[in-house]
């Protein structure tokens, strides 16, 4: 009679974790940058959007993002879920189509609080023609999302 998992056991429990591990979790490699290195909290404090620094850094939800100050992190940590764009670096209205589509940080939106990015400078013009519809077809589509 055996006490405790058997070999298959033990290797299979490993091959399953190993599988559910993000890619980029391998030791030494650093997340994916987020925003392209831009500033989450500037958007909403400045009003544009504005480069971090590589010293200032703070890795969340997978991702590292760069802040211009260190008031910016100290704001960031306090609420990441308020700044943070609300579909990673991807198009918000590319996303509403079903589409998968990287966003630039120099196209951005902000409404009811939340920070939404776009792959070109049309893309604000047209999430906001049908704001509500174009958000939840967005959230629908969110699991075409996949992480570096």
């Amino acid at each position: 009679m055996m006490n405790g998992p058997s070999r298959r056991d033990a290797v299979l429990l490993i091959a399953a974790v190993s599988f559910a591990m993000p890619l980029h979790a391998t030791a030494g490699e650093p997340a994916p940058l987020a925003i392209k290195g831009y500033d989450a909290v500037a958007y909403f404090t400045d009003g544009k959007p504005v480069l971090g620094s590589p010293a200032i850094e703070y890795e969340w939800d997978e991702y590292r993002y760069r802040f211009s100050s260190a008031k910016h992190l100290e704001m960031f940590k306090a609420n990441p879920v308020r700044y943070a764009p609300q579909f990673a670096d991807f198009c918000a209205m590319a996303l509403s189509k079903g589409e998968v589509e990287e966003a630039d940080p120099r196209y951005w939106l902000i409404r009811d609080g939340k920070l939404y990015l776009f792959g070109d400078r049309i893309g604000p013009q047209l999430f906001k023609r049908d704001l509500a519809g174009n958000i939840i077809k967005a959230e629908h589509n969110r699991g075409l999302i996949q992480k570096n």
